[in-house]
């Protein structure tokens, strides 16, 4: 009975066919008309025709894209000369015109770093190595470790006193400060050491020689920026196109508001507009792969000059750009094998730095940006030499002898194009100023609310402005005696400290612009220990935010990681104070 009715579907677009058409057990094929055997096949394979035309369109896709590619590596060359030849141009015109003549070595280092960086996409590396290697291996590397190790560590040990005690006393001095605030900065950054070794959990197996450089490192930047012309123009420049960088996010929010609510610098509407544009253009970089060489590149000094693994130095190196959590993201494939070490130095350079997304925040508020520059790249060095004194490493990382950095690129949902990650940036950075605003206003009601009931309390006793901050400024005191920070001011630095820990760095830094545009401000020597020593993500807010990532991207060290949070969160708030007190050596 199937043969009629098949026989009637396909007729009966036509009458006289119909009539025409014999009951038969074939189909009837007839001029002009479809077949109905090939219609029935249709009809029993649907899935498989359109399983064969998805799979001829990703062969045309992949077709395609091949063609690019190859199209694109035979000009790529090309391409590059010419960028290479435009940089040279603007090199040597920005150097001969007046008006740019002045920052001739902040020009010159961006314009030949570019340069070079496109040369060696086609020079070996060995061009440079082999000759460096020549001199270096039997005339320095293999007399230096042909002594004893105790040796070596005494060497180590007197280049790092002579340089702070040189950095501290070999140098004018500046405006209301004296020797012996120098002095105190000097004791206090010993007294940090000593505390650290005190508190060690191996006191045997911390690597002198990985603290000793870490120290080394630390006090040489902070040489470099605040003792030196170049130093001192090339981070102010990095801070001024930082800046510069960060207020287009602003052109966007005036769009929806106007110039004249834009120049009344608004934490709701410049803050968090800058934050949204800036994690947008990051997510774009690390589509385009930029972001991941930059990264990868910078983590190998440390890799080299620390004796850590891979993981800690991509993690440590990428902290003060990307922030605590997003840090992690770049090893993801190795969280979950780290060892506990590694977990706590992963937690603690997230918490001694800050995030280039909130640099717009801290600059609005009146911070200078090279101050904010300097304290996050000197606590890269100073977070790792802390923490590997606190928990050495007695285990062997799965990343010892290779820097690594993930590129997610099988992640599900990967953005199309540049413009597409951008806009994925985009909603993503929506997200953390989502979280920032949530979480400002959630815990200054919260710490509002506690200094309340101890103000209700403290009118019992007769005190009449206890607050936390108050509090914790008396505990704080003699840890900011020992920052250098004149007499007079402790108390009120003390607790700006006592608001970073409790609350957050934005709160903190809210009271020191408060206290700036007051009566009574801080000196500058005061001024500028207090913008170093706040520069950081240690508060308690913040091991709630390394918990939920680490744990995230490591399930099964879950218990490890929240057991380490608060150590690493002392080390990174510590970190932070350290690096204050090599500045106040140096002003």
């Amino acid at each position: 009975m199937a043969a009629p009715a098949l026989a009637y579907s396909a007729a009966s677009a036509d009458p006289v066919a119909y009539e025409a058409a014999p009951v038969t057990s074939e189909p009837v094929q007839r001029k002009g008309s479809r077949s109905t055997a090939s219609l029935n096949e249709k009809q029993v394979h649907p899935v498989t025709d359109h399983e064969n035309m998805l799979a001829k369109d990703t062969e045309e896709v992949e077709a395609a894209r091949t063609r690019r590619q190859e199209t694109y590596h035979k000009l790529r060359p090309f391409i590059l000369t010419g960028v290479a030849l435009v940089i040279l141009g603007w090199w040597i015109s920005a150097t001969i015109l007046k008006a740019t003549r002045h920052r001739w070595i902040v020009q010159s280092i961006f314009a030949w770093f570019f340069i070079l960086v496109i040369i060696f996409r086609y020079v070996p590396a060995s061009v440079v190595s082999k000759p460096v290697g020549a001199v270096w291996n039997p005339l320095i590397q293999e007399p230096w470790y042909r002594l004893s190790y105790p040796i070596r560590l005494s060497i180590g040990v007197l280049c790092l006193l002579a340089i702070i005690f040189g950095s501290a006393f070999g140098f004018p001095l500046e405006a209301n400060t004296n020797y012996g605030d120098r002095a105190i900065s000097v004791v206090g950054l010993f007294i940090f050491q000593f505390g650290f070794f005190l508190a060690s959990s191996n006191r045997k197996a911390i690597p002198w020689p990985t603290v000793i450089v870490g120290l080394f490192i630390q006090q040489a930047i902070a040489l470099f920026v605040l003792k030196s012309g170049a130093g001192f123009h090339l981070f102010n420049w990095i801070a001024t196109l930082a800046s510069d960088f960060l207020a287009q996010g602003l052109v966007g929010a005036a769009f929806f508001f106007d110039a004249e609510t834009i120049t009344k610098h608004w934490f709701f509407v410049n803050t968090l507009g800058t934050i949204i544009f800036f994690i947008a253009f990051v997510q774009m970089t690390y589509y385009l792969g930029v972001m991941q060489w930059i990264i990868k590149h910078f983590a190998w000094l440390f890799f080299k000059l620390m004796n850590i693994s891979g993981a800690e130095a991509v993690v440590a190196a990428s902290s003060p750009w990307i922030g605590q959590g997003e840090s992690a993201c770049l090893v993801r494939p190795y969280v979950d094998l780290m060892t506990d070490s590694e977990i706590h130095l992963t937690m603690t350079s997230g918490f001694s730095t800050i995030a280039g997304s909130v640099l717009s925040a801290y600059i609005s508020l009146g911070v200078p940006a090279q101050n904010l520059v300097t304290s996050s790249v000197m606590s890269i060095p100073a977070s790792i030499a802390i923490s590997k004194m606190r928990l050495p490493e007695t285990d062997e990382p799965v990343t010892r002898g290779h820097v690594v950095v993930d590129r997610g690129e099988d992640k599900k949902g990967a953005p199309a194009n540049a413009l597409h990650a951008f806009s994925q940036g985009a909603v993503f950075g929506l997200i953390v100023a989502g979280q920032i605003l949530t979480n400002v206003l959630t815990v200054l009601s919260l710490v509002a609310t506690v200094n309340g009931l101890l103000t209700w309390v403290g009118r019992g006793f007769g005190i009449h402005a206890l607050t936390l901050q108050l509090v914790l400024g008396y505990v704080f005191y003699p840890v900011t005696f020992f920052l250098g920070v004149p007499r007079h001011e402790i108390l009120r630095v003390s607790q700006l400290l006592a608001t970073k820990l409790v609350a957050n760095e934005f709160a903190a830094y809210l009271d020191l612009q408060a206290i700036t545009k007051g009566d009574n401000p801080l000196s500058h020597r005061a001024f500028t220990i207090a913008s170093y020593s706040l520069c950081g993500f240690a508060n308690l807010g913040s091991v709630g935010i390394q918990i939920g990532v680490l744990g995230a991207l490591a399930p099964s060290r879950s218990k490890i990681i929240a057991k380490l949070a608060l150590s690493a969160m002392v080390c990174g708030f510590l970190s932070t104070l350290q690096t204050a007190a090599i500045a106040g050596m140096l002003i």
